[in-house]
């Protein structure tokens, strides 16, 4: 079976509470259980983790290559300056694809800019949660491609 992981990084246990106009009212608990069900419906598992822990999501990563196919990450607001994270990628195989509700690039100018992006397979923004569906089927397509020609 074709496992991924998705990291959800700092304040993103407030969604649906937080700036509602930014990041919308689907909640975290909502959101994983939509995804849950979307990944199985193409036959993969997701497992799904959180925190507002720099240290804990490396250590998620570094776990990941030898568990899981691929890894949907939102860093929240790691994403403009975890030299930390970016390196925990980089150190891994395992495929990652960066994902933001909001469009980071049409944000605050400290936004602009993912010392993440570089080390990871792609990057979908300003989606709102679909672009997390999309990140599932980004990486079914990258492991189910692996050895065709």
């Amino acid at each position: 079976m074709i496992r991924f992981l998705l990291l959800n990084g700092p304040n993103l246990n407030r969604l649906g509470m937080r700036e509602p106009h930014i990041y919308g009212h689907t909640t975290l608990a909502q959101l994983e259980k939509q995804l849950t069900e979307f990944a199985g419906e193409y036959g993969a598992e997701l497992t799904c983790y959180q925190s507002n822990y720099e240290g804990a999501l490396i250590d998620q990563i570094h776990r990941a290559e030898s568990l899981y196919d691929g890894i949907i990450f939102n860093p929240g607001a790691f994403t403009h300056y975890s030299y930390a994270l970016r390196d925990a990628i980089a150190s891994v195989r395992t495929p990652v694809i960066e994902v933001h509700i909001s469009n980071i690039h049409a944000r605050e100018p400290f936004r602009h800019h993912s010392v993440i992006a570089p080390v990871t397979a792609g990057q979908i923004v300003g989606l709102g949660v679909s672009g997390y569906r999309l990140a599932i089927l980004a990486l079914l397509d990258m492991v189910e491609g692996k050895g065709k020609s």
